[in-house]
Order: C-alpha cells, then sequence, then structure tokens
C-alpha cells in the first residue's frame, strides 16, 4: 500500500482483533499473535490455537489460561523482514492500558532503521481493526502520517464499549477478578457489564439477568443511533455466534442504515472472559 509521497507501506496489527476478508485479503496487512500461555505451555493466538479448541479446553478441562504480549524480537523479526520490502511501517494495536504489546512494538521499532508508527488504539478486538481500516483511508486520501493520526484518534476516543462477561469463573482464574468480587458476583447472580474508558476496562453495571444486561446495552446502543451518531457497529462474540446473528437481526430491523459487523473475540481475549460472552461497540460520529 502506498501513503504519502508514494510511500510503500506494511500494516501490522495485534491478533485480538479477528481480521475480516477485506484486510484478511490485504497483503499488506500483517499479524503478530498473542501468546496464550495453557498449563505452563505457550500458543500463538489464531496460529497453533484457535477459539473453538481455547473454548473446548475451556468446558471441558477447567484448564488454567493466561496470555502474554508478543515478544519484542517477535516484532523485531517481523520488521527487519518487512524493512526488506516496505518504506515505512504503520502498526496498530491494543490499548496499551491492557496489555505490554505498544511497548513490545516500540522497542522493536528502536532495533530496526525503517521508521515504524505506532497507533495505541486504546481499544480491542475487532473496534481496533476498524481504526486500522481507518487509518488507511486517510492514508490513501493524501494526509500525512501526522493527520491521519490526529483524525483517527479523534474518531478513537468517541466510541462506547460494553461487554458482557460469560463467565466469572474465567474471569477470576485468569486473575483479572478478586475473590472478592467473584464471590459476591456468584452470589447474587450478576452478569456483569464491562466498558472500555480511555483504555481501561471499567465496570459499567451489575444487572441481575441477560435480559436485563441487554436491555441496558441496546438503550444505550439506541440513545446514540437516534442522535445520529452511529453509521457502523460491531457485535463481539464468543462461542454464541447464534445470539451474536439475533443482536445483528435486532439491529438492522431497527436501524437498517447502520452497517453491522459481527466478529469473534480471539483466544487472547476469550482467556480472560468465556465461550458466552457477547459485546456491542461502535464509534459516536460527528
Amino acid at each position: 500500500m502506498r501513503g504519502e509521497n508514494m510511500e510503500r507501506i506494511a500494516w501490522v496489527t495485534d491478533s485480538t482483533g479477528t481480521l475480516d476478508e477485506e484486510l484478511s485479503l490485504n497483503e499488506h496487512v500483517y499479524v503478530v499473535p498473542m501468546v496464550v500461555i495453557i498449563d505452563g505451555k505457550e500458543y500463538e493466538d489464531g496460529v497453533d490455537l484457535l477459539p473453538e479448541e481455547l473454548y473446548r479446553r475451556m468446558s471441558e478441562d477447567k484448564i488454567t489460561a493466561t496470555t502474554s504480549q508478543p515478544s519484542v524480537g517477535r516484532f523485531q523479526e517481523l520488521y527487519k523482514e518487512l524493512e526488506k520490502r516496505y518504506d515505512r511501517i504503520i502498526a496498530v494495536h491494543l490499548s496499551s492500558e491492557l496489555s505490554g504489546t505498544v511497548s513490545a512494538s516500540r522497542q522493536a521499532a528502536q532495533m530496526v532503521t525503517i521508521p515504524v508508527d505506532i497507533f495505541d488504539t486504546l481499544l480491542i478486538s475487532f473496534p481496533m481493526l476498524l481504526i486500522l481500516k481507518r487509518l488507511m483511508h486517510h492514508m490513501d486520501n493524501g494526509d500525512s502520517v501526522n493527520e491521519a493520526f490526529v483524525k483517527t484518534r479523534r474518531y478513537a476516543d468517541n466510541h462506547e464499549t460494553y461487554v458482557l462477561i460469560g463467565s466469572l469463573d474465567q474471569l477470576h482464574r485468569s486473575g483479572r477478578l478478586t475473590n472478592a468480587q467473584y464471590i459476591l458476583g456468584s452470589l447474587l447472580s450478576f452478569k456483569p457489564i464491562i466498558s472500555i474508558e480511555n483504555g481501561v476496562l471499567q465496570t459499567k453495571s451489575k444487572p441481575r439477568n441477560l435480559k436485563k444486561a441487554e436491555k441496558q446495552i441496546f438503550t444505550d446502543f439506541r440513545r446514540s443511533v437516534e442522535a445520529g451518531k452511529v453509521k457502523e457497529c460491531t457485535i463481539l462474540y464468543g462461542a454464541v455466534l447464534e445470539q451474536a446473528q439475533r443482536w445483528k437481526k435486532m439491529i438492522s430491523e431497527e436501524f437498517p442504515h447502520v452497517l453491522t459487523h459481527v466478529s469473534p473475540l480471539g483466544s487472547a481475549i476469550g482467556v480472560h472472559t468465556g465461550e458466552q460472552t457477547i459485546g456491542l461497540s461502535w464509534f459516536n460520529e460527528d
């Protein structure tokens, strides 16, 4: 892909976002896999561990799994290879508040001669990839890297992402939920809704059942759509494709002008949230 001054640009991202067909077919997009650790053994997300296998083992074997960002060496290896064929690398990653991926990417960038510009989306999963697409759009239209970053930062900061956590057990086992939070949530049958605020996971609310949780998420979404701010949205899901398709049907029937993406959560996210997780994300545009 060529950007300003006809530069050859390589686009790099991480595996917390599942590439759609458009990005999968783009030969200039490269993915560095996150690391999933199961019982001491390391797996590369999307390479030798797919979400389906992870969820099966979580359900049947009650595995203990954690995650780690790609190593600096993994990024350096890719960047050294790309500098043979490109003039610039633009890397788009998940929130630096949730992972050390941005830091590893920056360290690797200092070890190569090719310019590497890194965009910290402060997001996760497919919304992160929508940021990648937005940057591509601006660069294709002739913006400089700085201009594209400024415009895209404004766009990224006006997002709303709400995730209905599917498994308190898994969130607890992965270390993202304290013992006290886990016990209280289990006793009261909470269905916590997690939001992403400035790149950090926050508990938005704790509805007592799935129906109330869904209603709350869609109330917030409807407010934004009716204000004329939403052009597209993304349904994120673990192993609940049927529920995700039901959500898409609901949105398409009520708001046919809103483009709705349906994207699975990768293994590195599923480790923490569980297979029953589902969420909705959108950007409020001016």
